[in-house]
């Protein structure tokens, strides 16, 4: 089962944060050959969907980076969305696809106006 956790993105900026995975016996989750999508929605069922950009921090601790530029918040209104994000390895004989993490983010509207 996916760990829960609710992230809070401003509208307009920059979104990142340092995430660290662990397997089920509490250790680091293992990220040789692993590629990691994830998504927000404003329901599970919407059709428009912005794409996080995942990378990984330290393979050895498990830790990724879950981000999205501001040309992508900006286009979010205000309000909760549900997310998820999928681990993939595709490496023969130890192919798996799992959901790591899943939970709800709050848009914070943007109220200042910056020229650009």
């Amino acid at each position: 089962m996916a760990t829960y956790a609710n992230l809070f993105i401003d509208q307009g900026s920059d979104f990142s944060t340092v995430i660290s995975l662990e397997d089920p016996s509490s250790d680091p989750f293992e990220l040789d050959n692993v590629v990691f999508s994830g998504q927000i929605r404003r329901t599970f069922q919407s059709e428009t969907a912005f794409d996080f950009v995942i990378s990984i921090v330290d393979a050895n601790l498990g830790e990724i980076l879950v981000s999205l530029p501001k040309s992508t918040t900006s286009q979010m209104k205000g309000g909760r969305y549900v997310y998820d994000i999928f681990a993939q390895n595709t490496e023969p004989g130890n192919e798996f696809k799992i959901k790591v993490l899943e939970g709800i983010v709050e848009v914070v509207p943007q109220v200042t106006r910056i020229n650009e």
